[in-house]
């Protein structure tokens, strides 16, 4: 059966189409007998689906109450109500009729806007989600209102041009008669064609009824009464408890050396050997933990990680950045940098250093994954910030069609950038061996110790000035592991520097490295801000000023940098003993500036940070108090990893075992005041979740520069390193 299909505004889509993808994304409007009977395939085949099966993003009811369904992880960031509120805000819904579900796990239909497209992963990482479906979003919303005017205008016998809505009804402009969306739905057809509503003929930002308005979090409330599911408080009937031991050293494999001592356990069901681990099922947690602590485990030798030092390291890095002979990835190369530094009137060439860092979740990572008796299909729960990504992991172990794998996403406990998959496989494997619910659990020490992290680096700067302080050159060379997460935030769009070169220098440890909360922005937004800050110390100038120069003309990122400064009331000493710094940065086409204000404790070392303020534009906010609260929560979350956080390694083991030796900041120590300021904008949304995080390296040692006149340039500070600096 051939189509007519068209992307073109303006233009029209089939029904069938529609019910696909409804401009790209899909949405059906359900109701009684009114249902879809196909959904297409990637290969463009119907599929019949069951009529009870709600599988695309709106349900509408004959109540009016609506269903908005959710494609992202709700992490405790909020995308769930944002997302909804995008579609809500073109559909002109009644908000207190919206009620919001999770997704069904199918990319096709529900997956992000990837390189233009959508079908992509059903991934949230990388504060893409907002920027990802934002404008898909819009035209569903758009299309699934044109469809209830349609049907009010047939009904009515009158042209749709005639309509207009108002929150959960159409309304006729002539006699102001209104029906509501769920009257409308009792009767409603879909059109043979829809048409793909254009930009202009969108709501302008200056009428949005819903975005950019304070609106109550649809999952805070169940936060509250317990009734919301993380994947921790999933009980199924006949489940057991998975626990492992993993690897101490990456790489190595496992004998179990008393197999027959641990089967005496109390409650064990099972013994079940992995590449990396021995993982035992028991029928509590408290008798799998019991049998897990039996194990006596000899690892095999010749592990690539097995003789990494991560404290001597950096002098390799050290001589990485500096042997003339070494050439790396190249990352930005504007000018002559070589010849402009030699030609400078001063130079400078310093290196900044951070640690590995782990995620510290408040939720440890576990799974419950359920194997059919016959090994063909398998149902799972889990929290995980890509669920397409962790069922196709479980059909893998599986041998199966990932279509065969039921998979339910539930409420996670933090993710920031390392939670998916490799739990959900692990469940598989337990469950697949005995063929019942298995619960797998993390441990504090499990999580911590087999973690993957946020790579370790070093970072040479260099830089000349003119006889005013001037920026001419600028270099930048990046030591360390893991090309995936070292390279970015190199660009520094918010600064005119002529002459710039960046350059990339690997290598590679054995150890395990993934996504952290901003990726590479942490580590090198530190040594570009502190570096500045430095150049400006020694030339004299006030490090705002020193900013202001580079931003004369780029007025968008000079009015956040002025705000920041106003609002912290720059020009105004702070009370004796501290001192305030100063940093930029920016995140996925945002872009932010925050100040600080510490004092320090010379006896112990200890850096307090009192205040903060930052002033951002990411444009369109979806929601102005949650992306207030992402602001915040990056900034603190910030402080910790600059303040305290270290993973270390001796000989390919990680020396931290839980938060008595990893410590995360604790709300005594938590700023007396964060405060935020939006510079209003009516671009497209950009990322949020990640922006304010990278400001915390350069601002407090910048700072600490102001306070002491000493440079801090090894994150973290901890109260040993800063008594060495100040010692120095």
């Amino acid at each position: 059966m051939k189509t007519e299909e068209t992307t073109a505004a303006g233009s029209t889509i089939t029904r069938r189409r529609f019910i696909a993808t409804a401009g790209s994304l899909g949405i059906v409007i359900t109701a009684g007998s009114f249902v879809p009977k196909f959904l297409m395939a990637k290969d463009g085949e119907e599929i019949a689906i069951d009529p009870q099966q709600i599988t695309a993003w709106v349900k509408l009811d004959k109540d009016g109450r609506l269903t908005i369904y959710n494609p992202a992880a709700e992490m405790g960031q909020g995308s769930m109500t944002a997302l909804a509120v995008i579609i809500a805000e073109e559909l002109d819904a009644d908000w207190k009729l919206v009620h919001i579900e999770n997704a069904p796990v199918i990319p096709e239909t529900y997956g992000m806007q990837w390189s233009g497209k959508l079908g992509g992963p059903m991934i949230t990482a990388g504060s893409r989600t907002i920027r990802g479906y934002y404008s898909n979003l819009r035209q569903a919303g758009a299309q699934a209102r044109y469809i209830l005017m349609y049907n009010a205008a047939q009904k009515w016998g009158v042209p749709i041009s005639s309509l207009k809505t108002e929150p959960g009804e159409v309304v006729n402009r002539d006699n102001n008669k209104r029906m509501t969306f769920g009257e409308i739905v009792a009767f409603a057809k879909i059109p043979d064609a829809i048409p793909q509503i254009a930009e202009k003929d969108m709501k302008r930002p200056e009428n949005f009824r819903l975005i950019g308005k304070v609106l109550p979090r649809f999952d805070v409330p169940l936060k509250v009464d317990g009734s919301a599911q993380f994947g921790m408080d999933i009980q199924v009937p006949g489940m057991v408890y998975g626990a492992i031991t993993r690897s101490p050293v990456f790489g190595s494999t496992p004998t179990l050396l008393n197999e027959n001592e641990v089967r005496e356990t109390e409650g064990l069901v099972d013994i079940v050997p992995l590449d990396h681990g021995i993982g035992v099922v028991a029928n509590t947690f408290e008798q799998a933990l019991k049998a897990k602590r039996k194990l006596q485990i000899k690892w095999s030798d010749g592990a690539k990680a097995e003789k990494f030092d991560s404290e001597m390291v950096y002098a390799d890095y050290h001589n990485m950045v500096h042997d003339d002979s070494l050439k790396g990835k190249e990352l930005l190369n504007t000018g002559d940098a070589a010849n402009a530094i030699k030609s400078a009137h001063k130079t400078y060439d310093w290196e900044y250093r951070n640690d590995f860092l782990y995620h510290a979740r408040m939720e440890p990572m576990n799974a419950v994954v359920s194997v059919a008796a016959d090994g063909k299909t398998a149902e799972a729960w889990a929290g995980t910030q890509a669920p397409d990504a962790d069922q196709s992991a479980i059909a893998e172990v599986l041998k199966i069609d990932p279509s065969k794998v039921m998979f339910h996403n539930c409420y996670l406990g933090g993710g920031f950038g390392g939670r998916q998959v490799e739990f959900s496989a692990e469940a598989a494997v337990l469950s697949n061996k005995v063929r019942r619910p298995v619960k797998l659990v993390w441990t504090r020490e499990d999580d911590l110790q087999y973690g993957s992290y946020r790579p370790i680096s070093l970072q040479r700067m260099q830089a000349g000035v003119d006889q005013k302080g001037n920026l001419l050159g600028w270099r930048h060379y990046i030591a360390g592991p893991d090309q995936r997460l070292q390279g970015g935030a190199v660009p520094m769009a918010y600064y005119k520097i002529p002459n710039q070169y960046v350059e990339l220098r690997l290598t590679d440890h054995g150890v395990r490295t993934v996504y952290w909360r901003s990726v590479s922005h942490g580590p090198n937004k530190f040594a570009q801000e502190a570096f500045l800050d430095e150049i400006a110390f020694d030339q004299k100038i006030d490090p705002y000023q020193y900013r202001r120069r580079m931003m004369l003309e780029l007025p968008r990122h000079l009015t956040i940098l002025d705000k920041v400064a106003t609002m912290c009331n720059w020009t105004t000493a702070p009370a004796k003993g501290r001192a305030r710094g100063i940093a930029c940065s920016d995140y996925g086409g945002s872009y932010t500036a925050g100040v600080v204000e510490i004092s320090l404790d010379r006896q112990s070392g200890k850096i307090r940070v009192h205040h903060v303020w930052a002033a951002f534009d990411a444009g369109v906010v979806i929601q102005p108090d949650n992306a207030i609260a992402q602001m915040e929560g990056g900034i603190v979350m910030g402080i910790s990893s600059v303040l305290n956080e270290s993973i270390t390694f001796k000989n390919g083991k990680v020396q931290q075992s839980n938060f008595h030796d990893y410590p995360i900041l604790r709300m005594a120590d938590a700023p007396e005041s964060i405060e935020i300021s939006q510079i209003p904008s009516s671009a497209p949304p950009t990322s949020m979740g990640e922006l304010s995080l990278p400001l915390m390296g350069g601002a407090i040692a910048n700072a600490f520069l102001k306070l002491t006149g000493k440079p801090l340039r090894h994150m973290p500070f901890t109260g040993e390193k800063v008594l060495a600096v100040l010692e120095g």
